[in-house]
């Protein structure tokens, strides 16, 4: 059987979420780790926006981590992580919206040297996370009792949190209790990177 490629930044979220997927595929895969910042020309030849994740399957080249990973989901079908039925299919795409927008989009802000701005980006991202309280009561996972591609989404951000330098108030303890469920599975510890593994010393 044929190996398949991960081009994949070991600080990124976007490459983390790919890889929690291609681990609960249970798939073989090499990763290739690749920072942003440098240029590598294999991963140039392949996406000429030389950006991470970037995925390789034969002589398929994907980029973005949402294409690579519901290509994943249908190229290989189980364990599902997208609903079958069409109207909880789509209610998981508006999920997965909200996710991108509201949390992986505020990331380059934190993480900026301006400090206002930096700021400003910390107190919306737990503001957005306390939000998603909503969509974790009575059930284990994400709108659902079965793992799913939003908490193979949602995961590196919780992960990061010491990181970024938040910590959720008691009110939000669902959901730290959420994140340790995910914490926990295979998938998810076999596919951090040893700067991932750092952040957070004690697992």
């Amino acid at each position: 059987m044929h190996t398949m490629t991960l081009y994949s930044d070991p600080n990124c979220a976007q490459s983390h979420r790919v890889r929690i997927v291609l681990g609960e595929k249970d798939l073989v895969f090499n990763v290739v780790n690749v920072n942003n910042t440098d240029s590598n020309e294999d991963l140039i030849a392949l996406n000429p926006n030389n950006t991470t994740p970037t995925f390789v399957d034969r002589n398929l080249v994907l980029y973005e981590s949402r294409v690579i990973m519901e290509y994943l989901d249908e190229r290989f079908p189980h364990p599902p992580l997208m609903p079958v039925d069409p109207v909880i299919r789509a209610k998981t795409r508006m999920v997965l919206h909200y996710i991108e927008k509201d949390l992986y989009g505020l990331l380059d802000d934190l993480k900026s040297s301006g400090e206002k701005k930096s700021s400003a980006a910390k107190v919306k991202l737990e503001e957005n996370l306390m939000f998603s309280l909503n969509f974790l009561q009575g059930s284990k996972f994400f709108l659902s009792d079965d793992f799913s591609i939003i908490d193979c989404s949602i995961a590196p951000i919780l992960w990061r949190l010491p990181e970024y330098g938040i910590e959720l108030p008691k009110s939000g303890k669902a959901i730290l209790q959420y994140a340790d469920r995910i914490f926990e599975r295979s998938s998810f510890m076999d596919n951090l990177s040893e700067q991932e593994e750092e952040i957070r010393g004690e697992f």
